[in-house]
């Protein structure tokens, strides 16, 4: 496909470089000339140095004969007008656009083909401020993400010793719990991938990503490490667009605090939130915390827009007393780098935002694609069409699908007539029309034959 992205900052730097090694044509612009420069010299991409919505930019850019434009500039108004230009003037069948701002987001008949004509709308802060919640309702899990509307989920967990199946061999975990149905998609142990079979040792430390219906994941999470006590206390630095969001979600299940710098940013939020309480100063102040009691605080989630603010904030929390800490970080070199000490987790917004714009570009019938390790696993979910022949899933039992080398189905969710049916994947599992399949792919550049095994009937989004 051709693929014409704006901006190049850390979403469009990274699906551009996602999007080129799937072998798409790949224009990339922006105002940056050096930036530009330097993702080229990386990547294989054209590049075009200028304003993103004017008409004779994306012009040179080849928008008249590109399948897809994706306006991820820092710029709502930018991103609109992009795509409203790349509709009225060369029809552009399908526009994608980040908006931020709530402002223009709690007005969703704007974005219809009669107003703004874009297709698919990208707000990060949502995307975020839910996976936080996700992650809020699983204490000990390091990913949660949802499949098939939240009726499968493949949670992340650190393996730990006092674990049941910790030490054992994964065969076991089915007579531990005859109940219970999971699959266990991958292994990363010192971060290095592994296959798992049955005889696979899980060892503490290990990271595991299961796959199991909503209603199992505790049972499952009980098997490799001792469950945490349900989180009741939250404290959250920065009282931006993802600080409300989540206050929002999270009010009326926990105790909620925001503290947040503008004073003027504190009164509009006293104003939005009804049982959260607002705390005027910043997170970094020793004194306030203790004065808040921070060491009975469950939760520390910081989520400004500065990197090092939420970092450091973070490590003063956690030293002193506040049970569990997650950051935001933007800048992908630093998430490797804190993640797992005193930081327990660091979360990329570049990421949630990645995974769900290639759920909208990526060929075959994509419900939902997860960007997993920095970007160098996914899991994804796809509807399998038609079928034995004219197919090379449907029909078929699961170990008879040609699934490329560390690719996994993890499970399947049908419609039935009394209503979904999640199917962990087993070997005589068969496949059929309208299933929605889950596979979990160690390695993303295999991707394209996952595309290919479920190629009939695929459409764009």
């Amino acid at each position: 496909m051709k693929i014409v992205i704006l901006g190049a900052g850390q979403v469009g730097g990274s699906l551009a470089e996602s999007l080129a090694s799937e072998r798409n044509d790949i224009v990339l612009v922006d105002s940056d000339e050096k930036t530009l420069r330097e993702l080229r010299d990386r990547i294989d991409i054209g590049i075009v140095a200028g304003h993103a919505s004017h008409p004779d930019i994306l012009q040179e850019a080849g928008i008249e004969d590109a399948d897809i434009l994706v306006a991820v500039t820092n710029n709502d108004e930018t991103n609109m007008a992009a795509c409203q230009i790349a509709h009225s003037l060369f029809r552009v069948p399908t526009k994608i656009a980040r908006v931020r701002a709530a402002a223009y987001l709690q007005y969703p008949q704007l974005f219809d083909p009669q107003s703004i004509p874009i297709d698919v709308l990208i707000s990060p802060e949502q995307l975020v401020s839910e996976y936080i919640a996700r992650l809020m309702a699983y204490p000990g899990a390091l990913q949660v993400l949802d499949f098939a509307d939240g009726r499968v989920q493949l949670v992340a967990v650190r393996a730990i010793q006092g674990g049941p199946l910790v030490g054992h061999q994964l065969r076991y975990l089915r007579q531990h719990m005859p109940k219970v149905d999971t699959r266990v998609a991958a292994i990363y142990r010192r971060n290095s991938p592994i296959i798992p079979q049955g005889d696979t040792v899980i060892e503490a430390g290990d990271e595991v990503f299961f796959l199991a219906a909503r209603a199992d994941i505790r049972a499952v999470m009980s098997e490799l490490r001792r469950l945490e006590q349900g989180y009741k206390r939250v404290t959250i630095a920065g009282g931006g667009n993802i600080g409300l969001r989540l206050a929002l979600k999270l009010e009326n299940r926990y105790t909620v605090k925001i503290i947040e710098q503008s004073h003027e940013r504190c009164v509009f939020l006293s104003e939005e939130l009804s049982n959260t309480i607002i705390l005027h100063g910043s997170a970094s102040d020793q004194d306030l915390l203790l004065e808040e009691s921070i060491e009975d605080t469950d939760v520390f989630l910081a989520v400004t827009n500065d990197d090092e603010a939420n970092i450091m904030s973070s490590l003063l929390a956690k030293r002193l007393g506040a049970r569990k800490v997650m950051t935001l970080i933007n800048n992908r070199a630093y998430v490797d780098l804190v993640q797992g000490g005193e930081i327990d987790i660091a979360i990329s917004p570049q990421q949630n935002t990645i995974g769900s714009l290639l759920t909208h570009v990526r060929r075959g019938d994509m419900v939902n694609v997860h960007s997993l390790r920095r970007g160098a696993a996914e899991a994804i979910e796809v509807i399998a069409h038609g079928d034995r022949r004219t197919s090379k899933v449907v029909g078929r039992k699961i170990e008879d699908i040609d699934l490329p080398e560390g690719a996994a189905i993890g499970a399947i969710v049908r419609e039935t007539e009394h209503g979904s049916e999640v199917l962990i994947a087993h070997d005589d599992v068969v496949v059929q029309t309208d299933d929605h399949v889950i596979v979990f792919l160690v390695d993303r550049r295999h991707t394209r034959h996952v595309e290919q095994l479920f190629q009939v009937g695929f459409s764009f989004f």
